[in-house]
C-alpha cells in the first residue's frame, strides 16, 4: 500500500506512531519502524538535549529503518531550551521531525538546511494551511477525538479530513480516533495519506509503560476520557481517573481558574510515575477516545500487519463489490 506518505518518508506502510511524552522511547519507536511504520522518539521525554542524542543512538542500534523525533512546543511549568533540542536533532543526523504545539517556523530554517522532513500536527484547517505556507512538508490533522491537546474548535476528523483534502497541496496524515484497518481505509477514502496513532500504540507489548496502564485501556470504553484545562483555553484529553476529576472540580468553581490551584495535580512527573509504577490514580496521562476500540495488547508488528491487511481487504473486496453490484 503506497501513498505520498510512504514515498516521502521511505516506509513500507502508511502508519505513523505519534510522539507521546514518557512513551516515545527507543523500544517503541524501533518496534514500529521495524514493523514497517514510522516510529517517533519524543524529544522532551529526555531530560536534556544530550540525553536525546544518546536516545537517538540507542534507537539506531535497534533499527536500521527510518524513525523520527517529536518536538512539542508548549507552555511548560519548567522552561524548556527548545533551541538546544532542535540543534541536537540536527546534529544527530535525524531526517524526519514531527513538530506539535506552537508555530514551528523559528526552527524550520535549521531543519530545512539539514535536509529534514517536517511533519506538523494541526487541530484546525487554518493551522494546516499556515503550516503549508511556512514550508512544512506534511501535516498530521488532529481531530477532536485525539489524546492530548485537541485545540479549542472541537471539530472531528469526519469534517477536518475532507476539508484538508480540498484545501491542502501537501500530504497529510489523519490523527485521533484511529486504531484499526477500518480507520485506515476510511481516512484514505477521505483524502488522507496515512494514519498517525498514539493511544493505540500505548497498548502494545513494546510500549515502555506499566501493564496496569495498558490493561486499563483495554477495559475502558470510549466514554472514559476527560477534557481538562478547558477554562484555561488549553484543552487536554486525558484518561478519566480521580486526579482528572479533581482538576475538573477545581475548574468548575466560580470565577477564573488559577493554574496554580491545579498545578500540583497535573505535574508531568506524576504522570510519568503512573507509567512506571502502574498506580492509575497517581497522576494524569493522555488518552484518546479510541480506547473504546482497544481490546488487546499485540506486538507492534502484529498490530500494523493487522491494520494494513484489514484495510486492504475492505478496499479490494467490500468497497469493490459495492461498485460491481
Amino acid at each position: 500500500m503506497q501513498t505520498r506518505i510512504t514515498k516521502m518518508l521511505g516506509i513500507e506502510h502508511p502508519v505513523v506512531q505519534g510522539g507521546m511524552q514518557w512513551v516515545g522511547l527507543a523500544e517503541l519507536a524501533s518496534a514500529v519502524s521495524n514493523a514497517g511504520g514510522l516510529g517517533i522518539l519524543t524529544g522532551l521525554t529526555q531530560p536534556t538535549p544530550e540525553d536525546l542524542l544518546q536516545e537517538i543512538e540507542r534507537c539506531r542500534d535497534m533499527t536500521d529503518k527510518p524513525f523520527a523525533v517529536n518536538l512539542t512546543i508548549l507552555p511548560t511549568i519548567k522552561p524548556v531550551p527548545y533551541e538546544l533540542y532542535a540543534q541536537a536533532i540536527v546534529d544527530s543526523g535525524i531526517k524526519i521531525v514531527e513538530t506539535a504545539g506552537h508555530n514551528p517556523e523559528p526552527y524550520l530554517p535549521m531543519f530545512k538546511a539539514a535536509g529534514i522532513t517536517v511533519i506538523h500536527k494541526c487541530t484546525s484547517i487554518r493551522h494546516c494551511l499556515k503550516a503549508e505556507r511556512i514550508g512544512c512538508d506534511m501535516v498530521s490533522v488532529d481531530g477532536f477525538e485525539c489524546a492530548g491537546h485537541p485545540g479549542e474548535d472541537d471539530i472531528t476528523n469526519m469534517i477536518l479530513l475532507p476539508l484538508a483534502a480540498r484545501k491542502l497541496k501537501i500530504p497529510f496524515l489523519a490523527s485521533g480516533g484511529l486504531a484499526d484497518g477500518r480507520a485506515l481505509a476510511a481516512v484514505l477514502a477521505m483524502g488522507a495519506d496515512g494514519i498517525n496513532m498514539g493511544t493505540r500504540f500505548m497498548a502494545t507489548k513494546e510500549a515502555p509503560i506499566h501493564e496496569n496502564v495498558k490493561q486499563a485501556m483495554v477495559e475502558a470504553s470510549e466514554r472514559d476520557t476527560s477534557l481538562i484545562y478547558r477554562t484555561l483555553k488549553n484543552t487536554a484529553r486525558v484518561f478519566k481517573n480521580s486526579v482528572a476529576e479533581q482538576v475538573l472540580e477545581i475548574e468548575s468553581r466560580d470565577g477564573a481558574t488559577n493554574f496554580e490551584d491545579i498545578a500540583p495535580l497535573v505535574q508531568g512527573t506524576r504522570g510519568r510515575e503512573v507509567f512506571n509504577s502502574g498506580d492509575l490514580e497517581h497522576g494524569i496521562w493522555s488518552a484518546g477516545m479510541v480506547i473504546g476500540l482497544i481490546d488487546d495488547i499485540p506486538s507492534c508488528a502484529d498490530l500494523i500487519a493487522g491494520i494494513v491487511s484489514e484495510a486492504e481487504e475492505i478496499i479490494s473486496q467490500r468497497l469493490t463489490q459495492m461498485l460491481s453490484a
